[in-house]
C-alpha cells in the first residue's frame, strides 16, 4: 500500500539538519521506504540506510563493496572487519546483518557526525560494532597485527580522499592489520583523465599480488566523474563472481583485472607519502 500524501508531508518534515565537524549534515527521509534515510554533508550524498532492512544498499559503490563483503569468506561466516570512514555506518550495518557475530571496528574522524548518526539512526544493540572518532590512518595503527579479514576504506573530506590515505606507506599499515590472505577494498572517486585512479591502482599493485577494479564503464572510459571500487589481496580474488554480480546490478558495473588492469594504469607509478595529494574534487554537476 502506498503512502498517503499526509504521510509523505510528515516524512518530509522529519528531515534532520545540523552542523557536524565536516560541514552541514542532512538526514533526509526516503519517500519510498518507511524507515530509510540519506545522509548528505555539505550537499554531497554520503550514505543511505534502511533501518528496517540494513541489507538494502542503494548507492552503487556501496552495492559493489557489499559484493566484496559477500565474497570475502564463505556465506554467513563471521568476519573481523575494519571500516575507515563511517558515514551513516551503512556497510557496518550490512555486514552485521549478513554475517551475524562479526566483529567490526569503524574509524570515523567526525565525532559530531557519529553522535548524530547514533542518535537518529541507532545501531542494533546486538551488533559488535565499535566506533572510534579519530583520523583514519591513526585509527588503523590501533588495530592489532593480523586482526582483520577485511579492511574497507571509504574516507572523504570535502568530497576528496585525504592525501595521507593514498600512499604505499598507508597500504603498509593496511597490510599489517590484515590477516594473511585478507582483503582490502577502497572506494575511489575520479574523473577524466583518471590520473588519480591509475595512480591508486599502481600503488596497490606495489603492495598486493592480486587486484580487481569495479566501476561503471563510462567512468573507466574517462567519460565522466564517478566512483570505482578497488579490491586487493595476496590470494586469488573471486573475479568471476564479482563480475557476475557487478553486471547484474541496477546500474551494471565492469570488472577489470590482470593484464587489462595493468594496461589501464598507463605507466602510472606508486604514490608515496612525500608525493601524495588528495583525490580530485568532483565537478559541481555531480550532485545536481
Amino acid at each position: 500500500m502506498g503512502k498517503s500524501r499526509s504521510g509523505r508531508r510528515q516524512a518530509a518534515a522529519e528531515a534532520v539538519v545540523e552542523p557536524v565537524d565536516g560541514g552541514l549534515a542532512e538526514l533526509m527521509p526516503d519517500r519510498d521506504r518507511a524507515r530509510a534515510w540519506t545522509l548528505l554533508v555539505d550537499g554531497a550524498p554520503q550514505s543511505h540506510v534502511d533501518l528496517d532492512d540494513p541489507a538494502y544498499l542503494l548507492f552503487e559503490y556501496q552495492r559493489r563493496l557489499g559484493h566484496v563483503i559477500d565474497l570475502v569468506a564463505p556465506p554467513g561466516r563471521p568476519v573481523q572487519a575494519v571500516h575507515l570512514g563511517g558515514g551513516a555506518l551503512t556497510l557496518a550495518r550490512y555486514l552485521a546483518a549478513t554475517r551475524p557475530r562479526s566483529t567490526q571496528q569503524v574509524v570515523e574522524r567526525d565525532a559530531a557526525l557519529v553522535q548524530l548518526v547514533r542518535r537518529e539512526l541507532p545501531l542494533d544493540p546486538g551488533a559488535r560494532i565499535r566506533v572510534r572518532s579519530v583520523d583514519a590512518r591513526e585509527g588503523l595503527t590501533k588495530v592489532p597485527d593480523g586482526w582483520a579479514d577485511l579492511v574497507i576504506a571509504d574516507v572523504f573530506s570535502g568530497a576528496r580522499t585525504p592525501a595521507h590515505l593514498t600512499s604505499t606507506e598507508f597500504l603498509d599499515e593496511v597490510r599489517r592489520a590484515l590477516k594473511p590472505g585478507g582483503c582490502y577494498a577502497a572506494n575511489l572517486a575520479d574523473g577524466p583523465p583518471l590520473a588519480h585512479l591509475r595512480g591508486q591502482i599502481a600503488t596497490a599493485a606495489a603492495r598486493f599480488q592480486e587486484l580487481a577494479l569495479i566501476a561503471d564503464p563510462t567512468v573507466l572510459r574517462g567519460k565522466r566523474f564517478g566512483n570505482a571500487v578497488l579490491v586487493a589481496s595476496d590470494r586469488p580474488l573471486p573475479v568471476a563472481e564479482l563480475t557476475r554480480r557487478a553486471a547484474s546490478d541496477p546500474h551494471p558495473g565492469r570488472v577489470e583485472h590482470g593484464r587489462q588492469l595493468t594496461d589501464f594504469t598507463g605507466g602510472a607509478v606508486p604514490v608515496t607519502d612525500a608525493a601524495a595529494v588528495a583525490s580530485p574534487a568532483p565537478p559541481p554537476s555531480v550532485f545536481r
